[in-house]
């Protein structure tokens, strides 16, 4: 009976831990299982590249809006504890100088993504 009601309280901490860190969930996860492109003008596409590099070899492209982008894991941008403390000045450098990719599949073709084109999203099928 005690395991049962220790693991109740660990799942619901957690969750509460994950509830609370708001946009910093992000960051400790690799996100969720779908994502979406935002932020890709029309009449441009998101890169897809080999490696998590923006001067990686390119695989292929997804266009703007694009649904049903399988998240394979990020790597890279802000932990929790850089977003809480950093100040906004430092944390935009840290940014730039650090960012987050995500490895995804679109259509069969995996590779890695800038992730400040991704949403949350979902796949319904």
């Amino acid at each position: 009976m005690a395991s049962r009601t220790r693991k109740r309280w660990r799942r619901s901490g957690l969750a509460a831990a994950l509830a609370l860190c708001g946009g910093g969930a992000w960051a400790i996860a690799d996100g969720p299982d779908h994502v979406v492109v935002r932020g890709v003008a029309a009449g441009n596409v998101l890169n897809l590249r080999a490696e998590p590099d923006a001067k990686a070899p390119k695989l292929g492209e997804i266009p703007p809006g694009a649904r049903c982008i399988r998240n394979l894991g990020c790597q890279g941008g802000l932990s929790y504890q850089e977003f809480s403390t950093l100040p906004a000045p430092q944390r935009k450098q840290h940014e730039r100088e650090h960012p987050r990719w995500c490895r995804v599949e679109y259509r069969g073709l995996s590779g890695w993504v800038a992730a400040r084109y991704l949403g949350e999203g979902v796949c319904p099928r």
